[in-house]
């Protein structure tokens, strides 16, 4: 990232960074959304039907994901799609759930609930 990029830090700065990337997906909302947008692109109203979350709660998120740049929109009229940047965060939280597997504790990126008899994080 180019430095003085608004509200980013270069990727130079080390550390940093990648505190405030994995800080940015520490929320199980956000990680919902992530999984979502994985899928394509989506408007707030489709997120809040498909996630049960309140809008202000959908754009809450939103903005704390496009502010770390993982998350765009495009406008389309009045309405907002919004998509992942970089489909290689994917990738990551793939290889997240395979090292907490491997340390024998094994999450998915979305838990199930005990209704369904899944194991909740």
């Amino acid at each position: 990232m180019a430095p003085g990029a608004r509200g980013r830090v270069s990727a130079s700065a080390g550390v940093p960074p990648a505190a405030a990337l994995f800080h940015s997906l520490a929320d199980e909302n956000r990680l919902r959304i992530v999984q979502r947008l994985a899928h394509g692109e989506a408007r707030v109203v489709d997120l809040v039907a498909e996630l049960g979350l309140a809008q202000s709660t959908v754009s809450k998120h939103l903005a704390c994901l496009r502010g770390c740049g993982l998350v765009d929109y495009r406008a389309e009229g009045r309405q907002s799609f919004y998509s992942l940047t970089r489909p290689e965060l994917m990738d990551l939280l793939a290889s997240a759930e395979h090292l907490l597997a491997a340390t024998g504790r094994p999450v998915t990126l979305c838990p199930a609930t005990p209704q369904d008899g899944g194991v909740v994080a």
